[in-house]
């Protein structure tokens, strides 16, 4: 099993010990060669960094390196939006309304055959995608 991990999980594992401990509990449980992201996640961890910037320069300053090993622990595992997940998302979003980087993230892990896994499953009930949330665990 693979399992396409939103922004959400990948920030939190960033706590390390202090991570929450349902979240914690999966992830000792799972090989890192099973963990993908979506270029999405880059973006949104991408878009903090430089929402930050500004504010706190050493804080983002620090984000970024972190940014940067998250990139190249996740070398070849990080997942593009392509012609597959534009077709799942616009099946799996009509008549809805939800958020666009969340379809996106659902679309990329029904056409890929993955998990997502996510605290945000408000946004993505009733979209017949396998989801996680460890958090609830």
């Amino acid at each position: 099993m693979n399992y396409l991990i939103d922004t959400n999980i990948i920030s939190e594992l960033r706590k390390g010990p202090a991570m929450d401990p349902g979240l914690a509990a999966w992830y000792a449980t799972i090989d890192d060669d099973a963990l993908y992201l979506s270029v999405l996640v880059v973006g949104e961890i991408r878009r903090g960094v430089e929402r930050l910037r500004p504010r706190d320069a050493a804080r983002a300053q620090a984000l970024e390196t972190w940014l940067d090993a998250v990139k190249l622990a996740f070398a070849g595992r990080i997942l593009a939006i392509d012609e597959a997940v534009g077709e799942v998302w616009g099946q799996l979003t009509t008549g809805r309304s939800v958020p666009a980087i969340d379809g996106l993230l659902a679309a990329t892990a029904k056409a890929r055959g993955m998990t997502l896994v996510t605290r945000n499953v408000r946004d993505l009930a009733g979209l017949n995608v396998t989801i996680l949330n460890p958090f609830a665990s």
